[in-house]
């Protein structure tokens, strides 16, 4: 069973190939799209390569969820998520940290949910079952 620094590993050179960054550039704290330049294309390209480094199945929209909030009055109102959307992230996403989030929950920082952590802790659950 891969440890949490294996996995970390391997997910930082899956993001090296998919995003064309320096290795350096990958810290457990970085978001996809802030720090690493992440467009939303390249999550699926990020899926694919996780999918086949690991050899698990990521059905589409479980590792990034963001279509969730695309417009439904109970889970967004005036660009904040709802305490009923942020129900459902915590339901859909229990691999995320979202006690930051959770303080400012601006629809516009979803994106920053996304770490380099987040998809190793992911993917950690996905081997331990």
């Amino acid at each position: 069973m891969a440890n949490q620094d294996e996995i970390f590993a391997k997910v930082s050179a899956t993001l090296v190939e998919a995003l064309n960054v320096d290795e350096e550039e990958i810290k457990p704290t970085s978001t996809l799209q802030g720090d690493l330049g992440a467009e939303s294309i390249d999550f699926l390209d990020i899926v694919f390569r996780l999918e086949r480094e690991f050899g698990i199945k990521i059905p589409r929209g479980e590792l990034f969820p963001e279509s969730i909030f695309q417009g439904d009055p109970d889970f967004v109102q005036n660009g904040k998520v709802t305490d009923k959307g942020l129900a459902e992230l915590r339901a859909r996403m229990p691999f995320a940290d979202l006690s930051k989030f959770e303080q400012n929950p601006e629809l516009a920082g979803i994106s920053d949910l996304f770490t380099v952590e987040m998809i190793t802790n992911y993917v950690k659950g996905k081997l331990a079952k």
